[in-house]
Parts: C-alpha cells; sequence; structure tokens
C-alpha cells in the first residue's frame, strides 16, 4: 500500500534527508587510494550516531554495515571490508539513515583518484539519468515514466539498466510501495501523487545488465566483472518537479575542495544546500 505523507513527516523526512547527505560528505573526505572500505563505514556509523541518528542499514535483515559498499563491479549491497581502495576504482556508498522514527536514503559512486576515461563517462550518465528520472517524476504521471527516462536515457549512450534492483517508497520504513524500476513503459505502473515519498536509484552497466548474487544472498555484482555506477536521490511528489530531500551539495563541496570533478547536475527545484 502507498501512503501520502503528511507534511510533519515530509518535515521528519527532510531532516533524516539532510543528515544521510552530510554522512555522505563525511565519507568523502576519507575516499582515497589505500583507505579500507571498513573504515568508511565507521565514519558512516559514527558521524549518524554522533547526530542523535541511527544507521538504518545496520543489522538490516542481518546486513554487517552501514554502508552498501559498492567498489567496481559490485552493483549494491556489498560489505564493508578490509578490501583497500586502488588508484582506479570506483566505489558507491550507498546509505540510510532513521532520524526520529523517518528515514533518508540516498547513494553517491565516487572515483577514487584517475579513473579511466569509459568508466568516468559511464558515472556521469548515471548520475544525469537520475537527473532525468527525477525529472518525469510530476503528480499525475506514472512511474513507468521515471522508468523509461532513465532506460531511454542510458541505453542510448550505449550502457545496460540493472533489471533485477529498484528504487522504492520511504517513510517510517526503509522500504516501502512503490516499488520504482529503472526501465520500464511510459504510462504504466502506481500514479504518483504529491506528498509521495520515493527513491530513485539508478544501477547502470558498462557492460551487460546481466548479475550475479554471491552465495551469502547479500552481494550483488555484474556477470561480466565490469563496472557499474549507482547514484540516489529520496524525492517528494509534488504537482510540479518534485523536491529533491537529499542533497549531493555537501559532497560535491568536499570533492571541489580537493580539486576533483564533482559532475555537478543543475537542478532548479532541488535545494542549495540544504541549510534550513
Amino acid at each position: 500500500m502507498i501512503y501520502l505523507k503528511t507534511a510533519v513527516e515530509i518535515e521528519k523526512t527532510r531532516r533524516a534527508c539532510d543528515l544521510v547527505s552530510r554522512t555522505l560528505a563525511e565519507v568523502a573526505k576519507e575516499v582515497r587510494p589505500g583507505v579500507t572500505t571498513r573504515h568508511l563505514d565507521n565514519v558512516a556509523r559514527e558521524f549518524i550516531l554522533d547526530n542523535g541518528g541511527k544507521p538504518a542499514c545496520l543489522g538490516y535483515g542481518g546486513f554487517p554495515g552501514t554502508l552498501c559498499i559498492e567498489v567496481n563491479e559490485t552493483v549494491v549491497h556489498g560489505f564493508p571490508s578490509g578490501y583497500t581502495l586502488r588508484e582506479g576504482d570506483i566505489i558507491g556508498t550507498d546509505c540510510v539513515v532513521e532520524l526520529d522514527g523517518y528515514n533518508g536514503d540516498t547513494c553517491y559512486t565516487f572515483a577514487v583518484g584517475e579513473v579511466d576515461d569509459k568508466v568516468k563517462a559511464l558515472l556521469r550518465t548515471t548520475k544525469e539519468s537520475l537527473y532525468e528520472g527525477i525529472m518525469a517524476a510530476r503528480g499525475g504521471k506514472r512511474v513507468g515514466d521515471i522508468s523509461n527516462a532513465v532506460q531511454t536515457y542510458c541505453e542510448r549512450r550505449g550502457y545496460s539498466v540493472v533489471r533485477e534492483m529498484c528504487g522504492h517508497g520511504i517513510g517510517k520504513s526503509m522500504h516501502e510501495d512503490p516499488e520504482v524500476p529503472n526501465y520500464g513503459r511510459r504510462g504504466i505502473g502506481p500514479v504518483l501523487k504529491p506528498n509521495m515519498l520515493i527513491c530513485i536509484e539508478p544501477m547502470i552497466n558498462l557492460g551487460s545488465k546481466n548479475i550475479v548474487i554471491e552465495r551469502d544472498g547479500w552481494q550483488c555484482r555484474t556477470r561480466d566483472r565490469k563496472p557499474s555506477a549507482h547514484f540516489e536521490h529520496t524525492i517528494c511528489i509534488t504537482d510540479e518537479l518534485p523536491e529533491i530531500l537529499t542533497t549531493f551539495d555537501y559532497v560535491e563541496e568536499v570533492l571541489r575542495s580537493r580539486g576533483e570533478d564533482p559532475m555537478h547536475i543543475e537542478y532548479i527545484a532541488e535545494p542549495q544546500g540544504s541549510e534550513s
């Protein structure tokens, strides 16, 4: 069942989204060659707890981390570990924070040092496709309009779209209805209504769309072991362009301070810095 949120619930979710966005900025400060993914996970967990939140993924169904760690060919649900980041890696950091009973969810895929131009183009296209999906998410349209916008944008540029994993509703629970696939036909699926809160999260592969679930039942990688990228925002549906409740502004500020390319994408309805 799809729940439309009250103004109070949206405000609580907004605060959780701000905290999870700031959490990934703390992680961004530590992403570099020579750092273990377990260290990044510890940074995220400590920051969330220090700011009154709860790491929602930690212990969820037995999941062992605060962050879902997605290095190179890992699509989603990777475990933090002793793996040491290397020059040329990419790493997705998917994080959910619970604050005052409501959840915020976001993901950013970082380049570790200098990465191959083909991989850099994959990151940019995946991030751009997130905003294509968001711009299709207006009240009165359907989930399929989001799905088709992401799929069309990526496939026209030669990338493949993961079928088995998708976005979702969010609120008191980390995962609520509706599911929000990254592929599909326009005009199908649940109607988008104002005050729906959903997460849009393209998971896009450089090679084939086919994936493998590891024996632990969690970690998911590309079958051909080519890189996969993942970006995610939590949004609130309105009659016009949706409001993005999470923000990449904090992460991008960190990347700029280090002289790295944040691949900034303008979206006029996105709160600038979520300073309120």
